[in-house]
C-alpha cells in the first residue's frame, strides 16, 4: 500500500511524491481554454497539487483540435510559471491517430513530440495508452528501457490493459530485465468497479503496483449535480445517462449521507472510497472550474462504516 506522509502518497515501486488526487488533464483545451485551464492549474498547485495526468490524444475529439492541446497548455503554464521541476507529470502514447500503437519507432517520435509541446526533457510517468497486440511485447518494453536509460522518461506504466497482458509485462521484465509498469490506470469509480476488483487488482496487488483510476467521479456523476428531474448542461451529460437509474440513485443517497457526515462535497467521497480500495494510490479527477477543483480536493478520513456503507449499495 502506498504511505500518506503530510498529504503526500509515495507511488509503490518509485520515488515519486504525489498529491493524493491527480489533476486529470483531459479537459485542457477541450472543456476548457487557455485561460480557464491556467486558473485550474494555479489553483491546484497552489492548493498544494503537484500531479498531472495528461495523454498526447487530448483533446483530438474536439472539432478543429489535432490532439496534444492538453500537453501544449500544460506545458506554457509550467514554462510561465517555472514549476516543473516541483510537478510530476504523467502522459501517454498509443491514442492520438497520428501516432498510434506501441512500436519502437513511435513510441520514440510520440515522446519527442510530447516533450516538445509540454516544453520539459523528462515525463515523470509515461504510459502506454491501450494495448497494442500487433507489436511485440518485449519490443515495446525494450524501447522504454532505453529511454528511460536516457533519462527522457523515469517511469513507464500501463493504461486499459488487461490483467493478462499486464501480468506478461511482468513476466518479460524479470526474464529479460526489462523495465516494468509500475502502476495501471483504468476505468474504475463506485458505478464501475469491475474488471478491476474481479480481474485487474489480483494482479496489481501481487506486483505491489499503483493502480490510478480515471473517471473517478464516473463523468461528474458521483458529484451529486445529477438528480432525478435535472438537466444538466455539460459536454458530458450525454455519457452519465447509463448511470441514471435505480442503483446510480441508491449510490448518491448513499453519498450524500456519507458527505453530510464529514461536511464535505460528494465529489471528495466519491474519491475518498477509491483512496480506501485495496491497490488504489491516487485517483484522478478533473476540474474546469476553480470551484470545482476546490470540491475534488478536499481530504477525507472515511471511517470503515462509511466504506462498508458505500461498498455495498455499490456492489
Amino acid at each position: 500500500m502506498s504511505s500518506l506522509i503530510n498529504n503526500r502518497i509515495t507511488l509503490p515501486e518509485t520515488d515519486l511524491v504525489v498529491h493524493p488526487l491527480c489533476l486529470g488533464g483531459n479537459v485542457f483545451g477541450w472543456s476548457a481554454d487557455e485561460s480557464e485551464s491556467f486558473a485550474v492549474l494555479d489553483a491546484f498547485f497552489e492548493a498544494g497539487g503537484n500531479f498531472i495526468d495528461t495523454a498526447d490524444v487530448y483533446s483530438e475529439w474536439k472539432p478543429g483540435n489535432k490532439g496534444g492541446e492538453s500537453e501544449s497548455i500544460i506545458g506554457k503554464w509550467m514554462k510561465s510559471r517555472g514549476n516543473r521541476a516541483s510537478l510530476v507529470i504523467a502522459t501517454k502514447v498509443a491514442k492520438l491517430s497520428t501516432r498510434p500503437g506501441l512500436s519502437p519507432s513511435n513510441i520514440t517520435a510520440a515522446l519527442d513530440d510530447s516533450l516538445n509541446r509540454l516544453q520539459t526533457d523528462y515525463i515523470d510517468l509515461y504510459y502506454s495508452h491501450e494495448d497494442d497486440a500487433t507489436v511485440p511485447m518485449e519490443e515495446t518494453l525494450l524501447r522504454y528501457t532505453e529511454l528511460i536509460a536516457s533519462g527522457k522518461i523515469r517511469y513507464i506504466a500501463a493504461s486499459q490493459h488487461t490483467a493478462d497482458r499486464l501480468a506478461y509485462s511482468f513476466e518479460l521484465a524479470q526474464r529479460d530485465g526489462y523495465a516494468r509498469y509500475v502502476a495501471l490506470q483504468d476505468h474504475y469509480n463506485l458505478m464501475h468497479r469491475n474488471p478491476f476488483e474481479s480481474e485487474q487488482a489480483r494482479v496489481v496487488l501481487e506486483h505491489g503496483i499503483s493502480m490510478v483510476p480515471f473517471f473517478g467521479l464516473a463523468r461528474g456523476f458521483l458529484t451529486g449535480k445529477y438528480r432525478p428531474g435535472v438537466t444538466v448542461d455539460s459536454v458530458r451529460a450525454e455519457g452519465v445517462s447509463e448511470y441514471q437509474n435505480e442503483k446510480g440513485w441508491a449510490i448518491v443517497a448513499a453519498l450524500d449521507d456519507v458527505a453530510k457526515q464529514h461536511n464535505v462535497p460528494l465529489s471528495a467521497v466519491a474519491l475518498a472510497w477509491l483512496r480506501s480500495q485495496p491497490g488504489v494510490s491516487t485517483p484522478i479527477a478533473s476540474a474546469r472550474t476553480v470551484e470545482q477543483l476546490h470540491e475534488i480536493m478536499q481530504l477525507v478520513e472515511l471511517t470503515p462504516e462509511n466504506v462498508e456503507q458505500l461498498n455495498k449499495v455499490s456492489a
